[in-house]
């Protein structure tokens, strides 16, 4: 695939998985069956169905959570990078998928963090999704670590 399809893709994925307007079937249509899936804040996962998981659980305790792009998307070859802005309010269920502590059922916390995330695209589907985000400011904004 060319890169602005490879861009065409991802820019589907950011808006019909991260952002404000969830469509879980994106995953089947837009992922590899063994996607690999990384951030920082929360466990590694592989394959679709653990992902249709976790955003379906994220969602359900973030339930007003979006993401959105805040620069164009940059591809070169299978990879195409994208920066991120969002967030959440903690107004539903408890949530575990942290790495320093759970929170329980609606704390009414905000966060809001960026990042930077690199896709992975091979033969129309996402095959690895790598992102690294500032989870030291979502960690401190949903009080699961403290300033020193």
């Amino acid at each position: 695939m060319s890169i602005e399809e490879n861009k065409a893709v991802v820019g589907r994925w950011f808006t019909e998985f991260w952002g404000k307007e969830f469509n879980p079937a994106v995953v089947d249509e837009l992922a590899a069956p063994d996607i690999r899936f990384e951030y920082s804040l929360h466990e590694p996962l592989r394959g679709r169905d653990a992902v249709r998981a976790f955003a379906e659980k994220f969602r359900a305790a973030f339930p007003d959570l979006n993401f959105w792009g805040t620069a164009d998307l940059i591809a070169e070859g299978d990879y195409v990078v994208g920066q991120w802005e969002g967030g959440g309010t903690h107004t539903g269920e408890a949530f575990d998928d942290m790495p320093l502590g759970a929170l329980p059922a609606n704390t009414g916390k905000t966060m809001q963090f960026t990042g930077t995330t690199v896709l992975k695209v091979e033969n129309g589907l996402i095959t690895e999704e790598i992102g690294l985000d500032d989870g030291i400011a979502a960690l401190s904004q949903l009080g699961l670590i403290r300033e020193a």
